[in-house]
């Protein structure tokens, strides 16, 4: 292992802060600092997972754990033995930060506050002694001999390094990323990885706020299907299930400029002859009772109405009076519903893009570049993104952790 004795991270980030704490661990007299280029650390620590932080993902299984990353999974295997989502929850665990485990896997802290995690990241970075410096905008990055000369923005003066390890984050434009593209690496451009359909000509708009705990979506055109809840929103379609399928498809829907089609199955059996006797079941329950108002599945009671009267049945209609010709294409309609996307619509705030720095440009058992020695790469600034759960910090923890040990 290298021995460094100044090593500055630039990006105050989750990877950037994870970075600067394994940096001091494993090099303890070293010189660390830590250079962000805005006013506040840690922004998509604060805001994310509606302001409790979705530290990680109870996934152990290193296997499973790959499978969530559409891209960079298979190459981030061995960095996830060193540094696992068990040892996330005991880092954090170790330093007075209780986790829980929600049913659908994601992990949260006990407080429910995303500034636990902050406050303990910041607690300890002021405990081993790392510099931190504000609103320090990196404008070139100079290779001289052995050493690192950084260029700021707006200061005369230059700072030298040993060793350097960019934590910069996602770009959504492949401009972001040329000072490193300058330095000889392979720039994937980037694209959105994470964002919700947009669909302005579709009526179910109206149903804003209605939501469906386990739905299944299969994206026409693209070996692509999800499940999990899926929420209606006033421009399109949201939730776990339709932000997996944006990660999935990120390259290919970008390809398709975000025009295609959704087909969903708003119930969680998938064999429509179970479907079919489930609804011939109701009929024969609520024979007077009319279609629209007595629902044959646990859906919530806006929806079945508006696939109902999308299905061309009266809301007069009995159940008695619905032959089998209807009631097959009501399970039909409610198995396999086709929508038309036209457009994404991305949070600024937890903005995650596929794309970065080529993972072919890196050792990846050190996250060194491989032309230029003494850099360094975590996070979100490689070609590394995860589906929604927890695993986009669960790579940055693990990058961060890895690219600190420097070499």
């Amino acid at each position: 292992m290298s021995s460094y004795k100044k090593v500055a991270v630039i990006g105050g980030g989750a990877a950037g802060f994870f970075a600067a704490l394994s940096a001091k661990k494993h090099h303890p007299n070293a010189l660390v600092s830590l250079f962000e280029k805005t006013s506040k650390v840690l922004a998509k620590v604060k805001i994310s997972g509606g302001g409790r932080c979705n530290v990680t993902n109870a996934t152990e299984d290193i296997d499973s754990l790959c499978e969530a990353y559409p891209r960079g999974g298979k190459q981030l295997k061995n960095c996830f033995y060193r540094f696992s989502t068990i040892a996330t929850r005991q880092w954090f665990e170790s330093r007075g930060v209780p986790l829980k485990a929600e049913p659908d896997g994601r992990v949260f802290p006990v407080s429910n506050q995303s500034q636990s995690i902050i406050d303990c990241l910041m607690g300890e970075a002021q405990n081993l002694g790392i510099n931190i410096h504000y609103q320090k905008n990196l404008i070139q990055l100079e290779k001289k001999a052995h050493q690192w000369i950084l260029h700021f923005q707006k200061e005369q003066e230059t700072q030298i390094f040993d060793a350097v390890i960019i934590t910069t984050g996602g770009s959504p434009k492949a401009s972001g990323f040329d000072g490193l593209k300058n330095l000889g690496h392979t720039i994937i451009p980037p694209v959105p990885s994470l964002f919700t359909f947009n669909m302005p000509e579709e009526p179910i708009t109206q149903l804003m706020g209605v939501a469906v705990e386990n739905a299944r979506i299969k994206i026409k055109g693209h070996a692509i299907e999800t499940e999990g809840p899926l929420l209606i929103t006033h421009w399109g379609m949201s939730g776990p299930a339709i932000l997996k399928a944006s990660s999935l498809g990120a390259r290919s829907l970008a390809a398709d400029h975000y025009q295609f089609e959704i087909q969903v199955n708003w119930v969680e059996e998938r064999n429509t002859e179970i479907l079919f006797e489930q609804l011939q079941a109701c009929a024969l329950r609520f024979p007077q009772k009319t279609v629209i108002n007595q629902k044959a599945f646990p859906l919530p009671q806006r929806l079945w109405q508006f696939l109902v009267e999308k299905n061309n049945i009266p809301a007069d209609k009995k159940w008695i009076e619905l032959g089998k010709k209807k009631a097959r294409h009501l399970v039909e309609l409610i198995s396999n519903d086709t929508y038309s996307v036209s457009g994404k619509t991305t949070f600024k705030e937890e903005f995650v893009t596929c794309g970065g720095v080529a993972l072919g440009d890196i050792h990846l058992k050190t996250m060194e570049s491989k032309s230029n020695p003494g850099l360094y790469f975590a996070g979100e600034v490689l070609d590394i993104d995860a589906i929604t759960g927890g695993y986009n910090f669960q790579a940055a923890w693990t990058t961060g952790f890895v690219a600190g040990q420097l070499g």
